[in-house]
């Protein structure tokens, strides 16, 4: 969209409409954080009622409806679509108007524009946790921010603009960073808007690519070689030995890449959307974000079904589920794992010294724990109200956590719509802010 945005400014007006699948998502306030989190210039209209989802008889997420100047619909397409087919086609339509006369050609401005966020972190969406540095992918501000213990900035990658370009740490460039791991010396990077996979030199701050060519895969390909392989919207990663662990959420799959070796490709999924278990390579996912690893399994947060499941290491393995229904079913239940629902939960860790699985259960705004021995998961910590309040965990609150990391007793949670990251400290369930930068 920002394609067909820049290339045609003076001839065409995109309006977003944002029918939600998520109750939460279709409150106003956080519509509005994602359009500030997304740097979204054009009008979003919530389509709460989903009326015009329905006058227009969508049946997809995503569909573009084309209008012409005398308010018809002249094209319809659903589905993600190949940018330089769609700037052809609106190149067309737009000739077609001109010919006609009905073209008026000049830019369209918002009567409000988007607040800028003014605090240090903008929508830190990751945080990683190794000895003593705290790690965070700090999305909105595009960079990697690497933080004490007691929150003083030691190290900022990344030049703060979005771009995609490797190099010493003030320099590089990353595009809305998501996920990360720490392992050997290195900070290994989901740099999900630029769909590749990036390494950090934890020493200097020089930034390389390691996978992706910087464009979206525009289909479901197997793998290849790192540089020629396109990927499609890496969201986390973790490290398994020496192999990295990928949630490639736009292709609803598991990808793999042994460290130093010139070749990437699927490891779970089919790439069709929904939640079936089954042998890693025929499972179905949807939406895999947060990923981390349990024993000798990796555990996924996936999104759309707003479940947590398992993947074996081994091809030969199972993915299975351990809370959550299929792609329509979400709420806020705790209890036996079987009966239990979260709301699009994105972020997964586990305490390695007890094996209890920590949950970003994000659109209920809270933080849960799974019990494996007992089979059931409870709340944590957050009330489920959108707001930032530290305490106790049954009256702190968090809005859309995101990316957790546990170590030493405590609990790092990137509160992605606080702009901050939390710490619960794991033996007495109390929350606090660490102050970053400040």
């Amino acid at each position: 969209m920002r394609d067909l945005e820049s290339h045609f400014h003076n001839e065409i007006v995109v309006i977003g409409v944002h029918s939600a699948k998520y109750t939460t998502e279709g409150r106003d306030v956080h519509l509005q954080d994602a359009v500030r989190r997304l740097h979204i210039d054009h009008a979003v209209v919530n389509d709460r009622e989903m009326r015009i989802w329905n006058e227009y008889a969508v049946r997809a997420w995503p569909t573009l409806m084309f209008v012409g100047p005398d308010g018809r619909v002249i094209g319809k397409h659903e589905g993600e679509f190949d940018p330089d087919v769609m700037l052809d086609a609106v190149r067309h339509m737009i000739d077609e108007a001109r010919a006609a006369g009905d073209l008026v050609e000049k830019p369209f401005e918002l009567l409000v524009a988007p607040r800028p966020v003014e605090s240090f972190l903008a929508y830190p969406s990751a945080v990683t946790v190794v000895d003593d540095l705290v790690v965070i992918a700090d999305a909105a501000h595009h960079r990697i921010v690497v933080a004490g213990l007691d929150g003083a900035v030691r190290q900022i990658i990344g030049s703060g603009e979005p771009g995609f370009r490797d190099g010493p740490a003030g320099e590089a460039a990353f595009r809305a960073p998501h996920g990360l791991d720490v392992h050997n010396g290195s900070i290994y990077v989901a740099d999900t808007e630029n769909h590749s996979i990036r390494r950090i030199d934890l020493s200097t701050g020089d930034v390389e690519t390691i996978a992706g060519t910087g464009e979206i895969a525009r289909s479901y390909g197997s793998g290849g070689d790192v540089e020629e392989t396109a990927l499609r919207s890496p969201w986390d990663l973790v490290v398994h030995g020496e192999t990295l662990f990928i949630s490639m959420a736009g292709n609803h799959q598991l990808w793999m890449h042994r460290i130093g070796s010139d070749e990437i490709r699927r490891y779970a999924g089919t790439g069709h959307e929904g939640k079936r278990d089954d042998r890693v390579p025929r499972a179905w996912l949807a939406q895999p974000s947060g990923i981390t690893v349990h024993g000798d399994d990796l555990v996924f947060a996936d999104s759309e079904t707003s479940s947590i499941r398992t993947s074996s290491v081994s091809p030969d393995g199972l993915v299975t589920t351990l809370v959550g229904k299929d792609l329509f079913d979400w709420g806020d239940v705790d209890g036996p794992l079987d009966d239990a629902l979260l709301q699009h939960a994105t972020g997964v860790a586990v305490d390695p010294d007890t094996g209890l699985i920590y949950v970003a259960d994000t659109y209920n705004n809270k933080i849960k724990r799974i019990d494996l021995q007992v089979r059931r998961i409870t709340t944590l910590a957050g009330t489920g109200d959108p707001a930032h309040a530290d305490g106790p965990g049954d009256v702190a609150a968090f809005y859309e956590p995101h990316g957790l990391s546990v170590s030493s007793g405590k609990l790092y949670v990137a509160d992605t719509n606080n702009h901050a990251i939390r710490v619960i400290d794991l033996s007495s369930g109390d929350v606090s802010t660490l102050r970053i930068g400040e």
